[in-house]
């Protein structure tokens, strides 16, 4: 099953992998020995609008994240506390509202449902975050893109043991 994630994810992203992208990443039919996924999100911009950050995949630098501003971890409306998370690829029959692959942040304290998905704006996420190529003020541009990347990149990690530590810098 995930060789044929692999292949249809290869097939809609092939023509648009960003040149900077695969020149220093060779990005292969096969994945990599299981050593895990480390997903690193470091804030840097917060605003009374929007967190945003830059998430590393296995300390490379990867894409820009947007999330609500920090709220005292209340539901909906605030980013997650910075800590140390598991994640899973969640399918999207598992989900009413989301017809793609997305990832799931596990054992969020006092949280449930946090999800890295597609959006540009806070408005587009309850306490989620966003991923993008790109970034303005409370603003992450090319989310489809950024996010069928994501999944790329961890499915050919392995997809499995995912593991993600959120930092403020």
């Amino acid at each position: 099953m995930l060789q044929a994630l692999i292949r249809v994810l290869e097939r809609s992203v092939r023509e648009y992998t960003p040149k900077t992208q695969v020149k220093d990443r060779t990005l292969t039919n096969k994945p990599t020995e299981d050593k895990g996924v480390n997903l690193l999100l470091i804030r840097d911009t917060f605003t009374d609008k929007s967190t945003i950050g830059k998430l590393f995949i296995n300390s490379e630098s990867f894409c820009d994240t947007l999330e609500n501003p920090w709220l005292d971890n209340q539901r909906n409306i605030s980013c997650i506390p910075e800590g140390q998370y598991k994640v899973r690829l969640r399918l999207a029959r598992e989900s009413a509202s989301r017809d793609y692959l997305h990832l799931l942040v596990q054992d969020v304290p006092n949280r449930d449902w946090i999800l890295f998905h597609r959006g540009n704006t806070a408005k587009d996420t309850s306490g989620c975050i966003l991923v993008g190529n790109g970034r303005e003020q409370d603003i992450v541009e090319n989310s489809r893109l950024a996010m069928d990347l994501v999944i790329k990149e961890i499915l050919n990690l392995g997809g499995e043991n995912i593991n993600l530590i959120i930092k403020n810098k």
